[in-house]
């Protein structure tokens, strides 16, 4: 979604859209409309974090080693995990398929839908899952193409007043949907799943000095030779899961150029990856994006946790983070760091970027010892809440190293 989330109770977070676009202008106007923020909670303290050796960058995706694989694609929750997706879906997930953003004046969205959904077939609950897809399919499908519309707002006679699509909301839909045609053998959700993909490569897609890139949305994002991108929306272990599922070469085309924007889309003295990037059509330069807080804040918290998930932990985008995370051991992580002035938030992080930090920094360590992840009863609202168990799951996913295996 198009960062819109709301979490100190002391400012409207994250909701600055460049106001020249009248698409960013309603979402500016709908932030500050929005319900009241949550306090933050102050919840345990991060276990020392380890520091990191900077990884070299390269141009390539370089294949697992042969010491690594891949979890199942569709593994199941574990017994402690099942335990914590219960009060996630009680929480957040009503009756009839919503996911609701309690941190944002109870909206639902496509991204909220799909973590909803990617969650439900993790822990093998197809009653959920077959109520949230129908209530996606119900109010957020467009009419012309297989993508969604990125957001429904309770309250309003139209309730889908802009019917822009959000990349990663569609890709966390296509995947879960995947997934579930895999774990329940329903064949039709595959192909679902794969007719989403094919509309993300077909409108969501820009060309950038050689390169493929993801818009994060079908239209809003282009500016006279550049393109705003959101590197968070780089969801690499659903796009290779694309790949694998579809055969189209693009998604492998957009994996290896979605590493090489963020190992090198790093900024601050701490090197990290921004929420929001433009690039330069024609050379490729990148640079903070115009009309954004030039911030590492609430979107890109997940750009070391898919990382992760795919098992790229020499990437800059795990060890940056870990590193800046090391310097700053005392209680949560800080909330986010402006990236142009080094300004740190006056608060803590949330349950969900404590996860997201044990996450990367237990996958950094390598030595099998699992993150000390938070429970779901830490969880202010529905972001902290889906951060964490998607950490749970990223941690289950991860390549690990085979038993007595050479590198």
């Amino acid at each position: 979604m198009y960062s819109s989330h709301v979490y100190d109770e002391n400012e409207i977070e994250l909701c600055s859209p460049a106001p020249s676009h009248p698409v960013n202008r309603r979402l500016l106007l709908s932030c500050l409309a929005g319900g009241a923020a949550l306090a933050v909670l102050h919840v345990g303290v991060l276990q020392p974090l380890l520091t990191a050796r900077r990884s070299a960058v390269t141009d390539r995706v370089q294949p697992l080693p042969s010491s690594l694989q891949a979890a199942p694609r569709t593994a199941t929750a574990g017994a402690t995990d099942l335990a914590e997706w219960a009060p996630f879906r009680n929480r957040f997930i009503t009756a009839e398929g919503r996911v609701v953003d309690t941190g944002n004046g109870g909206v639902s969205h496509s991204e909220g839908q799909g973590y909803g959904m990617l969650l439900a077939a993790w822990a093998d609950d197809r009653a959920t899952f077959e109520r949230l897809l129908g209530w996606t399919q119900a109010n957020l499908s467009r009419p012309k193409d297989a993508l969604h519309a990125w957001r429904w707002q309770p309250g309003l006679p139209n309730p889908v007043p802009d019917t822009n699509s959000a990349t990663d909301g569609d890709i966390m839909i296509a995947w879960a949907l995947l997934r579930a045609g895999e774990r329940w053998n329903m064949p039709a959700w595959h192909k679902a799943g794969l007719a989403i993909a094919d509309d993300l490569l077909r409108l969501s897609t820009r060309e950038a000095a050689g390169r493929l890139f993801l818009a994060p949305g079908a239209h809003g994002f282009d500016r006279t030779g550049r393109i705003v991108v959101n590197p968070s929306y780089s969801i690499l272990p659903a796009m290779r899961a694309f790949a694998e599922a579809s055969g189209d070469p693009r998604w492998t085309r957009l994996d290896r150029d979605s590493l090489w924007l963020i190992d090198r889309a790093r900024f601050g003295a701490n090197g990290l990856t921004p929420d929001w990037v433009e690039i330069d059509l024609s050379t490729g330069a990148i640079r903070l994006a115009e009309g954004w807080l030039e911030r590492f804040s609430w979107d890109a918290i997940r750009v070391p946790l898919y990382l992760g998930w795919a098992g790229e932990t020499a990437s800059a985008g795990v060890q940056a983070p870990v590193r800046f995370w090391n310097i700053r051991k005392q209680g949560l992580p800080i909330a986010w760091i402006d990236l142009r002035s080094g300004e740190l938030a006056p608060y803590r992080g949330h349950s969900g970027v404590q996860a997201v930090a044990e996450l990367a920094t237990a996958l950094v360590a390598a030595d099998g010892t699992p993150p000390a992840l938070p429970a779901q009863a830490a969880a202010p609202d529905y972001y902290a809440a889906a951060l964490s168990m998607l950490a749970r799951m990223a941690w289950q996913e991860h390549p690990r190293p085979v038993s007595g295996a050479v590198s």
